[in-house]
């Protein structure tokens, strides 16, 4: 119920600016930590490494606890019923649903949308909102490049904000109800978005970063691998994202932008450029058909459909399991 609870709060609800985010308190971490540990590290790259290490288990350590101490002032508090026990509800199921980016992500997709389906299209609008939700060059760039990173972005971020934090909260909400003094679903969704934020702010391979990044950026190559694939499996299109996905640098980047690419049946990859310098990424369903608004609005209504999908499947096996415990 939790879950649900959670997952119906972010499709109601995007992120309120005034309100300070988790993540954002990750972020400060992260940061402070960095400057710490360079400090003591300078150029040293196995200073750095370890340093790495450091940053990666503090902060995902810390982004659990506070998770697990939430979830036991619940248990703590007795429930719904007395004023502490709403608290305590309120606040896990707000930090759920703060570990989740569905109407987010679809906001600001839809946000770059609008002005390109203006007659004539309004460019730099466009690309100005684009801006907030990729890194690559976007100076330049003629409608159809627009729309094929809109779609990108839509694609590889379901996985990133969505799907990923949704599996280990409901991987997390069935380990509590086997065991509640167990960290729960609140505990491993902030784990992730942890090991998210660590990604985004350090798993870059320039300068100390290459060194220093690089326990963040695999601890969530492995943590997203297994949701994305579970992804692409829900689309329907595991192997031809497999195969794809097999060539770009990401282990998990190529695949959910090929599952997607498959399930809508448009083109997407090629050259990018980032900081001016080109990187040809791997074309994902070669000879599909060119993005649309109306395919990148698909991609955002196929990510919908496929979350209610996965509530439904868990909400199923939650219950088949609590009738096995009631019958045993």
């Amino acid at each position: 119920m939790l879950v649900l609870a959670a997952c119906g709060l972010d499709r109601l609800a995007a992120d309120p600016p005034w309100c300070v985010h988790p993540v954002q308190l990750m972020g400060a971490a992260i940061e402070a930590l960095r400057q710490l540990v360079e400090a003591w590290a300078a150029d040293r790259p196995w200073r750095l490494r370890w340093g790495g290490v450091l940053i990666t288990a503090l902060v995902v350590a810390a982004s659990a606890g506070a998770g697990w101490a939430l979830e036991q002032l619940l248990l703590l508090s007795g429930g719904p019923g007395r004023w502490l026990g709403w608290l305590a509800l309120g606040l896990v199921v707000i930090g759920m649903a703060s570990a989740l980016a569905g109407r987010s992500l679809r906001l600001a997709v839809e946000a770059v949308l609008e002005p390109l389906a203006l007659e004539p299209p309004d460019l730099p609008l466009a690309r100005q909102r684009l801006a907030w939700i990729v890194g690559r060059d976007l100076e330049g760039l003629p409608r159809q490049e627009l729309l094929r990173a809109a779609a990108e972005t839509a694609s590889e971020n379901a996985v990133d904000g969505l799907f990923a934090p949704l599996f280990w909260m409901l991987l997390g909400a069935f380990v509590w109800g086997l065991a509640p003094q167990a960290p729960g679903p609140l505990a491993f969704a902030w784990a992730y978005k942890a090991s998210s934020t660590l990604d985004s702010m350090l798993g870059y391979r320039t300068g100390r970063l290459r060194w220093l990044g690089t326990a963040g950026a695999r601890l969530d190559d492995l943590l997203t691998w297994l949701p994305c694939r579970l992804t692409a499996l829900s689309l329907g299109q595991l192997a031809p994202a497999l195969r794809d996905g097999a060539t770009d640098p990401s282990p998990n980047a190529g695949v959910s932008e090929a599952a997607y690419a498959h399930a809508l049946g448009v083109e997407l990859g090629g050259a990018n450029y980032y900081g001016g310098e080109l990187r040809q990424k791997p074309l994902l369903n070669a000879g599909g058909g060119p993005v649309t608004g109306a395919s990148v609005q698909q991609m955002l209504g196929l990510s919908q459909r496929t979350a209610f999908a996965w509530l439904a499947l868990a909400s199923g096996l939650a219950f088949g399991f609590s009738q096995g415990q009631g019958a045993g």
